[in-house]
């Protein structure tokens, strides 16, 4: 009889710490000194990594990201670009007097490491050319990041005869629109490819942008090829990534930079929202006819929503910044509840960078965190103050509200920390533990 197999897929939006949570998750649980809530710690024999079962796909970098955090210049590692796979093994005591006599058994998790913005392309799937370009270019309306797209778009006029330069030149201010959004914290950016294209870059299938919709369109038009262009990247790239890697999921964390979207604004937080409500479709299979044939019926067992980067905040505001994901991400949680997936939300440091500190400021004291800036510069960060009512965050939000009311919140790029660690313990983290858990204690 086969060793039981868990998939754990890890996904999440830009700059939401992907490679970071797994390549700490990996080392915390081959050095598990600092996992204190992780139930099974005590019956685990041993974890090793063994060569990942799917040859087609390139490893997860876990010694290199390693490296780079944990080093002598400890630094980021290079974000998601494509799917990637680990396999992690466990050898396990059995609980109890029973568990005793039947002796260890082995558990292997294989994490699937997936970037967010493809899991974004799931939302096309039910969507047509017309209305996602209709949708987009609302969006895109009021962003300074669209500005010369926009003037593009406005002046084409899509019942044209297709024109190769000019479709090419419109994909390409689109990208161009996608990069500089995504730069600047909307989280909306799809098609997913255009940002991480692989062995697609200057293909047709890659080729299309929203457009208006002209009165007439004749055949061979430029719009018409764009919307053929749109569905065709639907069922050659869309479709087989959901059905070849998607599918076989099992256990799932969505990474979410909840604090980024709040330094960035309240129409951030709205994006945010909005887009993670589209997102997380893909865990309720049943409602869907065309999704639940795709996923061939399978169903996600457990979905962690995590929002990261907790360690820019002092302790005291991390059960604010857990409400406030709770809240944020309320529809999207009470969807996959309804189609039977256990869900729980929490906030985490996938490594901690920063040590809490009090600092006075205007004759106040108030309780910060300081930590190293790329440059080696020893800063103190008051992130502001989170409130305890996440309507306060969401409620302007969802108004559309430019800024936030008599409120300021902050943020900094910290490098990750020069530490020693004992043996036996993986690097330092915020409720890494708690995550691992929940996602496969019950199987451990």
């Amino acid at each position: 009889m086969p060793d039981p197999v868990i998939r754990l897929g890890v996904t999440g939006l830009s700059r939401a710490g992907k490679t970071v949570f797994i390549t700490n998750l990996v080392a915390n649980l081959l050095e598990r000194g600092r996992m204190p809530q992780l139930s099974a710690r005590d019956r685990i024999e041993a974890v090793y990594l063994q060569p990942q079962p799917d040859l087609t796909l390139p490893r997860f970098a876990y010694e290199d990201h390693l490296a780079a955090m944990t080093g002598d210049a400890p630094h980021w590692p290079q974000s998601t670009r494509a799917v990637s796979e680990l396999r992690l093994s466990f050898r396990v005591r059995g609980a109890g007097f029973f568990g005793g006599l039947v002796g260890p058994r082995v558990l292997h998790v294989d994490i699937v490491d997936y970037p967010g913005e493809w899991l974004l392309d799931l939302a096309l799937l039910d969507k047509s050319y017309e209305d996602w370009a209709e949708g987009v270019l609302a969006r895109m309306a009021g962003r300074a990041e669209a500005r010369d797209f926009m003037a593009l778009a406005r002046a084409e006029d899509g019942a044209l005869a297709l024109d190769e330069p000019r479709a090419m030149a419109l994909a390409a201010a689109f990208t161009a629109y996608l990069t500089a959004a995504r730069a600047a914290g909307w989280s909306d950016c799809t098609p997913g490819r255009f940002l991480l294209p692989g062995d697609l870059a200057g293909s047709p299938v890659l080729t299309f942008a929203p457009l208006p919709k002209p009165a007439h369109r004749p055949r061979g038009c430029l719009w018409s090829e764009m919307e053929r262009r749109f569905d065709a990247y639907k069922a050659r790239v869309v479709r087989p990534f959901f059905r070849d890697h998607f599918a076989r999921i099992d256990r799932q964390v969505v990474l979410v930079d909840v604090l980024g979207a709040i330094h960035q604004g309240p129409r951030a937080v709205e994006d945010l929202r909005r887009t993670m409500a589209e997102v997380l479709a893909a865990f309720r299979p049943g409602r869907n006819g065309w999704l639940d044939r795709l996923l061939g019926g399978h169903r996600v067992e457990r979905i962690l929503f995590a929002a990261t980067k907790a360690d820019h905040l002092h302790h005291h505001q991390h059960p604010a910044l857990t409400a406030i994901t709770e809240a944020l991400l309320r529809d999207a949680r009470s969807r996959a509840d309804f189609a039977g997936a256990q869900t729980a939300a929490l906030s985490l440091a996938s490594l901690r960078c920063t040590v809490e500190e009090d600092i006075t400021r205007g004759g106040e004291k108030l309780e910060a965190v300081r930590g190293r800036l790329a440059d080696g510069r020893q800063v103190a960060l008051y992130a502001g103050e989170l409130p305890g009512d996440p309507a306060r965050i969401l409620a302007p939000a969802r108004e559309g509200a430019e800024r936030w009311l008599n409120a300021d919140f902050s943020m900094m790029g910290f490098a990750p920390a020069r530490a020693a660690r004992k043996p036996g313990e993986g690097p330092p983290h915020i409720r890494l533990d708690r995550a691992a858990e929940f996602l496969i204690g019950d199987r451990l």
